[in-house]
This record gives C-alpha cells, sequence and structure tokens, in this order.
C-alpha cells in the first residue's frame, strides 16, 4: 500500500465511508478508489487533492511539519507531475511511437517546497508530530500519530508525547527498554493505572494503587514485583500511559 494510499484509507474508515460512497463524490470507480488505496494505481496530484478535499480535509498550514516528516508518511514522488508521462496501455503506446514520433515535454524540477505543500493540509487534519521524550526530558524524536475530531486519545495533541522507557523496571507490566508509551496528560492518580510520575530525582513509569491516608503505592518490577509507598505531596504525576509500542 501506497502512503497516499494509507492516507485516503485513514480518513475515509475515519468518516466510516465505503469506497463506493467515495467514488460516488469524487465522480470515479469504486475499483479506482480500491486501485489508489492499495497503492496500485498513481494519481496526479490535482486528482489527490480533489478526493481528499471531497473527504472533508481541511486547508491548514503546519509550520511543524518538515519535508523529511511529510515523506516518511506520504509517498510524495507518485505525486510530483510526470514529465512525459503518458496513461496509455503499454501496447497502445508502442504503436504510437512505432507511427510517429514521441515529443517528450522538458523535464520540470519539483521543489521541496512544492512537494511539501501537497499534503500539509491534508496531513495536519488527520496526522500529528508527537515529541519523544527520554528520562531526562529531551526530545529525541518524533512520530507522527493520527488524530480524531482533533484530539489523540481525547486529549489536546500539543499535550501528548512519547516517553522512551529507560530501563526494565516495567518489565513486569509488559514495557521494555526502548518501548514508546503514548502519554496523555493526568495530575490526579487513577487506581491501577500505569502513569508517568516525577519523584525525588526521577522521572519514570509506575502502576499506581491507592492507599488510605493519601498515600500510593508505586509499582514496578523486572522479574519481580516490587511496591514503594509514598505520599502524594511528594509526587508529581505527568500523565497516565494509554498505549505502548514495542521496540523490535
Amino acid at each position: 500500500m501506497s502512503r497516499l494510499g494509507d492516507l485516503i484509507l485513514l480518513e475515509r474508515t475515519r468518516q466510516k465511508l465505503t469506497r463506493k460512497q467515495v467514488a460516488r463524490k469524487c465522480g470515479v470507480s469504486e475499483g479506482y478508489i480500491k486501485d489508489v488505496e492499495e497503492g496500485r494505481r498513481i494519481i496526479q496530484d490535482d486528482q489527490a487533492r480533489r478526493i481528499l478535499k471531497t473527504l472533508g480535509t481541511s486547508q491548514r498550514n503546519e509550520a511543524e511539519f518538515s519535508l523529511d516528516e511529510i515523506a516518511a508518511t506520504v509517498d510524495l514522488t507518485t505525486l510530483a507531475p510526470q514529465s512525459g508521462h503518458t496513461t496509455q496501455a503499454p501496447q497502445k503506446a508502442e504503436m504510437s511511437r512505432q507511427s510517429e514520433p514521441v515529443r517528450q515535454a522538458p523535464s520540470k524540477a519539483v521543489s521541496e517546497e512544492e512537494q511539501s505543500g501537497i499534503w500539509l493540509d491534508a496531513l495536519s487534519s488527520v496526522l500529528r508530530p508527537v515529541p519523544v521524550m527520554n528520562a531526562g526530558w529531551v526530545q529525541v524524536s518524533r512520530r507522527m500519530v493520527p488524530i480524531q475530531d482533533g484530539k489523540i486519545e481525547g486529549a489536546k495533541p500539543d499535550r501528548v508525547v512519547y516517553f522512551l522507557a529507560p530501563d526494565d523496571s516495567m518489565r513486569a507490566m509488559r514495557i521494555e527498554k526502548g518501548d514508546l508509551v503514548l502519554i496523555v496528560p493526568q495530575t490526579l492518580p487513577v487506581d491501577g493505572a500505569i502513569m508517568l510520575v516525577e519523584y525525588g530525582a526521577h522521572r519514570c513509569l509506575r502502576r499506581i494503587k491507592l492507599l488510605g491516608d493519601s498515600k500510593i503505592l508505586l509499582q514496578s518490577g523486572d522479574r519481580e514485583l516490587d511496591a514503594q509507598a509514598i505520599h502524594i505531596s511528594e509526587l508529581k504525576l505527568v500523565g497516565r500511559a494509554v498505549r505502548v509500542e514495542i521496540a523490535l
């Protein structure tokens, strides 16, 4: 599947539209949409824009998108105008070459700015870059994450982060060193939840168990479960873990 196909399929699925419904709105066949989603058809940017506009993507300028991030999400090479490209079937194209000389249009370079502008409006409505933070709270990378109704996992996109697990202290909870844990903001303790916490000089993941007298039990463990009771006033709750992406 192409990156463009991924994008169209993601938005169509999010809106619970069938291929037939999208095809009818765009004035193309259902098979056309199917081929685009499965990466078997290369289409020009004007047609791609029309499909995405039909799906309701907004035209917004996201300065925070870099070209590398866009290229990693959308197959831009399939969107650039193809110099001398013909849509004729191979057999017909060969007959045409035999009957008369083929004049190729002058090549036209597509700048990075032009390429990135193709999808900024579409990407900003379905994907957002989320920072990946290490235990020292330094951003080490970013990952593109789908958004729905303007939110990621029910939270504002600019409040969501990935936490890079620094060790195997949460292996008992199936989180290992190098895994990426998606964190949404949460300042109140949630019993039984895995949360990103700060206490002392530590910033780490711990499973929360509520105790009486304003105390919280912080659970961790590599091979054996460990626990530490701490008063809630000594603890800062950063957020709640909602998803883990394992490192292979």
